[in-house]
This record gives structure tokens, sequence and C-alpha cells, in this order.
């Protein structure tokens, strides 16, 4: 999905044009031809495939084979470090997923996709990656206990049902399609729709992000 034969064009195009001591415009879907590219390369007295012969700054040797070479558009885009730099700790999350949102903007966590998921699986790391997908985000109890035991210093919990994984139950269900959740033993589970039916642990601490007292 990323060929982009545009770049190899316009480096043959800008090269030939330069040659000329001239400036070209090509619109997108009616931009210049690989013929009328050509001409002008051979218009400008350069090879007609666009490549020459380069030597090893080193060693002074010609390369094996010529190498393509042109001119391109450059832009000088404004992407700072400073700008973009952003960690997170706690914040908010969907209201659906239940996963942390995305983005500096909204104070969001790092995604961590399909191919992020495949790279530690490579790996064998496992528990990396089962604390990334349930109690880093969307493991609604798991997380609030994982909070409870680091705060008393205590062993932290097995994780549970990642949230993500009830709204898929959900939507399958809206489809018509029955789908039950077994133990080892055929048993089926019942998944808590609600959080609130848990325990609210009680840890001298403030979660809400909000100061007590204030009125909203």
């Amino acid at each position: 999905s990323r060929m982009n034969i545009g770049q190899l064009l316009e480096t043959h195009l800008g090269w030939a044009l330069a040659k000329q001591g001239l400036k070209g415009a090509t619109p997108v879907f009616d931009g210049a031809t690989e013929e009328k590219i050509i001409a002008e390369l051979e218009a400008a007295g350069l090879p007609a495939d666009g490549k020459i012969t380069l030597r090893d700054g080193k060693s002074g040797k010609e390369f094996d084979r010529p190498i393509t070479v042109g001119v391109t558009y450059m832009l000088k885009l404004h992407h700072l470090v400073e700008d973009k730099i952003h960690a997170r700790s706690t914040g908010p999350y969907s209201l659906i997923t239940q996963q942390p949102l995305g983005g500096k903007a909204q104070f969001g966590g790092q995604r961590f996709g399909e191919m992020e998921v495949w790279a530690l699986q490579a790996y064998g790391a496992a528990n990396i990656l089962q604390e990334i997908l349930t109690v880093k985000s969307d493991d609604v109890v798991g997380r609030v206990q994982a909070y409870e035991a680091i705060v008393k210093g205590e062993r932290i919990q097995a994780p549970g049902v990642p949230e993500s994984f009830k709204v898929l139950v959900k939507e399958l269900q809206s489809l018509g399609i029955n789908v039950e959740i077994l133990n080892a033993e055929d048993e089926q589970i019942e998944l808590l729709e609600d959080p609130g039916g848990y325990a609210t642990p009680n840890l001298g601490i403030n979660l809400s992000g909000f100061e007590s007292g204030a009125d909203f």
C-alpha cells in the first residue's frame, strides 16, 4: 500500500526540468505521462531511465549499477518534539469500550494495535501483553484492584475480563447470535454487567479527579 510511484516520476521530471532551467506542475490525475518525462530527460541530455553511475565517497570506485537520482520538492514541516512529548499515568476512558482515549489533546494513552501485539507475541512476552490488554486498558475491575494492591503494597491479582470483550459479546447478541462463556468444566460464566457490583476499595485517595467540596 506504500508503493509511491509518483515520487519516482517526480524525481525524474524534476531533474530534467532543473537541468533545463524550467519549472513544472503536474496535476494529480492529469499529470505528465511516462513518455513525456522520458522526452524531457532526453531533451535535457540526460539518460532516459533517469539513472547515472555514482562513485563510492570513500574509495572513489564506481558502483556496480546505475542509481536513480533527481530533484524532488522538499517541504519543511513544523514537527517538534517539544510539542509532541506526552505521558499519562491515569486519565479519561471511553464510555463504551472503557479503553483510554487517544491523542495528546484528550490526555490519552499510547495505542497498542494489532501489529504491536504480534511483536510481543513473537518475543514471547506473555505477561507484559496480558497486562497491556487488561489492567492497563479496559479491565475495569482489574485496574482498580491493581491500583489498590500497589497502594497497599500487596500482590496484584490476576486480571479479569476486558470490557471490549463484553462489548463484542453484546454486538454478537444484537445480531441474534447466542454467545455463552464457558469454563473448563463447560459451566456457563455470567459476566458482571455493572462494575458497581464490586466493593469499592477504600484507599484514602480521591480517584475521581475532582477536589472534595467543589461544585459541579
